[in-house]
């Protein structure tokens, strides 16, 4: 019988008030399930590009651990990194026996022996350090791997309302430029590292050994050294953060405006857009030739330190030469050794940009594989009936997509969404829900896949609670077709299985027949091997819709959802797409949402749904004739032209 659905017990009380939900991100109501994204406060967008400290422990220990399956390799790169640090004094040490021994005693089988041993050690330097960067840019290449695989895997298992708290553009980030970062500390940063400081000990000793008071003077110049690095690590670790944040905006500028394309033409904002992508890559331009310039500045400064350690070492040793002190050998050997010295303090001061970089995209990639799902599998999960009959119950269901703030700022009464919801559609029946924009109506189906859990009440299929059963099992019950389609740049036939090689191609064919796709497959040139372009590009609106009818078929659901899906259809489509869909319906439990009322008059039952509450269901002619909310719609959408024309 038509008539309103009671929002009271049985004794005329109110029903209670369902506690409060947990904080789960902001949606409007009524929402579907394209997310939506609030606009953040100015800069917001970017805040993560902040820098934090160059090295922290914790996160050091934990990228270290994406390395223990690849520690023979680590070794292996550390042992060549050594043994070519260890050949760098083998060469001054060579020139300084042929000028101090084999050229005064005139012994040219020692100087032949040198000059080949020199040259040996060349070729044998070159050779660590060919395969040590070859073995590193491998690991570096199998970390990233690594982080990616792991990284697409717990998007794939996030629960929807993180989507609806992070942009798309931020998590590309996380997946590309961020694993990219920490690609290269491990490919350039970590062992090299271990490079440099073994450099420097090996020729710190190597000087010592030869003449301690000859290394000192050397050294005197490395105060200098360590205030210009000092300088410069500060310089270059703020033009670092704001290459990076003018990136961003860049890459978010871009991404918006290639999304709209179709409104920026629509408007004329071609010029004004053009305008303000010059503004924002001036700007990167800007914070670019900062850096550079801070490089121009370093290197030659530490060039003149070198220069002077230089000087000195001819001037000390000059005079020690004169006084017998010490031999022309040595100091030729102190030369060559200071060139080689202050390059790796070039180079530390360079990975210290790498090392801080790597941090900060190791804290927000850590941050997003420690997210724990909102929605998740029980830990004894329950089985559904290996037949499964379709039956859906709700239990005074109550949901509500996030918290309202008040005028100061705290929590107030959640928007809910729906509000004690219950309703049962038997096994076999179809059921319509129709209702005004923001009613809630494809809330319901959002629960009842469980992108989302209600904060009260409770979902059934076939009798179990669907929170105690593992998603996978559940969505496998269901065929859901959305307004929205969307399709995979891939050809026709992985549209319709999704790439489930255990849906025959025969299978597939029989699915676009039933839908009345078969003749539009057919006509394409490649029929089901078409690719169809990015989102289904090269296939209409109309078109698009009939390939998700047809991929809902061919899982062959016990339950057949329809959000809204032919409200994107002429009149011919839909009548077609309606009489494939009755075939569907035979012998499914189906849910159909729709604003158009003409789509919904066959159902066995229409549920009216306003501000999230049920309050009419019923036949469509007892409802009409019931006078209440949807005998209005009803006169709206037909009386209502009629009596105007």
């Amino acid at each position: 019988m038509a008539g309103n659905v009671a929002r009271a017990d049985a004794a005329g009380k109110p029903r209670p008030r369902p506690p409060s939900p947990s904080p789960a991100g902001t949606r409007p109501s009524g929402g579907g399930f394209v997310p939506t994204m609030s606009t953040p406060a100015p800069g917001s967008i970017h805040e993560e590009e902040a820098l934090g400290k160059a090295y922290d422990a914790r996160l050091a220990r934990r990228l270290l651990r994406y390395l223990a399956p690849y520690r023979g390799r680590v070794i292996l790169a550390i042992g060549l990194l050594v043994s070519a640090a260890l050949l760098q004094i083998v060469g001054p040490w060579l020139v300084q026996m042929a000028l101090d021994d084999a050229i005064p005693d005139g012994d040219g089988r020692l100087l032949s022996i040198l000059a080949i041993a020199y040259l040996v050690a060349t070729l044998a330097t070159f050779g660590f350090q060919y395969a040590q960067a070859l073995v590193t840019t491998w690991l570096g290449q199998s970390v990233m791997l690594d982080l990616r695989t792991e990284i697409f895997e717990k998007l794939q298992e996030l629960d929807l309302t993180y989507y609806d708290q992070n942009p798309v553009g931020r998590l590309m980030t996380r997946i590309t430029s961020d694993v990219e970062t920490l690609n290269e500390l491990f490919s350039s940063g970590v062992v090299a590292i271990f490079g440099d400081l073994f450099t420097l000990i090996f020729i710190i000793s190597a000087m010592l050994l030869l003449d301690w008071q000859l290394a000192l003077v050397t050294f005197s110049v490395l105060p200098l050294v360590a205030v210009a690095a000092f300088v410069f690590r500060a310089k270059i670790r703020q033009a670092y953060r704001d290459i990076r944040v003018r990136l961003a905006r860049i890459n978010s500028f871009l991404h918006e405006r290639i999304t709209g394309i179709a409104v920026v033409q629509l408007f004329n904002r071609e010029e004004a857009d053009a305008r303000r992508l010059d503004e924002v890559n001036d700007h990167y331009l800007q914070a670019h030739l900062k850096s550079i310039t801070y490089y121009a500045l370093f290197f030659p400064v530490i060039e003149l330190f070198t220069a002077i350690a230089l000087a000195l070492i001819l001037w000390y040793g000059g005079f020690a030469i004169l006084e017998e002190a010490t031999t022309v050998g040595v100091v030729t050997a102190f030369l060559l050794y200071a060139r080689r010295f202050f390059r790796p303090i070039q180079d530390l001061s360079e990975k210290y940009n790498v090392l801080q970089g790597a941090m900060a995209s190791s804290e927000r990639i850590f941050r997003l594989l420690d997210r724990e799902p909102a929605v998740q599998d029980p830990p004894r999960p329950r089985s559904l009936p290996r037949e499964v009959k379709g039956e859906i119950e709700f239990r005074d269901v109550w949901f509500a997509y996030g918290h309202r703030e008040g005028e100061d700022g705290a929590e107030s009464e959640p928007d809910w969404v729906l509000r004690g919801l219950s309703f049962r559609a038997a096994p076999g029946e179809k059921i319509a829900i129709v209702g005004q924009t923001g009613a809630g109506k494809s809330t319901i189906i959002n629960l009842l896949m469980r992108f989302y859990d209600p904060q009260r009440g409770e979902i059934l299929v076939d009798g179990v609670p669907v929170q105690e059963v593992e998603q996978r099992a559940l969505r496998q019950r269901i065929g859901l077709v959305l307004q929205d389609v969307f399709l995979f740049s891939e050809d026709v036939r992985y549209n319709i299985r999704l790439g489930q090689e255990e849906i025959p191609d025969e299978a597939v064919r029989r699915a676009a027949r039933e839908v009345g796709a078969e003749d539009l497959v057919d006509r394409l040139p490649k029929g089901f091997s078409q690719p169809l372009g990015e989102r289904g590009a090269s296939l209409s609106v109309g078109e698009r819709q009939l390939i998700s009818f047809a991929r809902a078929l061919a899982f062959d659901p016990r339950i057949l959802v329809l959000d809204e899906a032919t409200s994107s259809v002429d009149s011919e489509l839909e009548a077609r797409i309606d009489e494939a869909t009755a075939r569907i319906m035979e012998g499914r439990t189906s849910i159909v949402i729709a604003h158009r009322l003409s789509t919904v008059t066959g159902a066995d039952r229409i549920l009216v749904l306003h501000r999230g509450e049920l309050i009419e269901e019923g036949t469509h002619e007892e409802l009409v004739t019931g006078g209440g909310h949807y005998a209005r719609l009803h006169e709206l959408q037909f009386a209502g032209p009629a009596a105007r024309g």
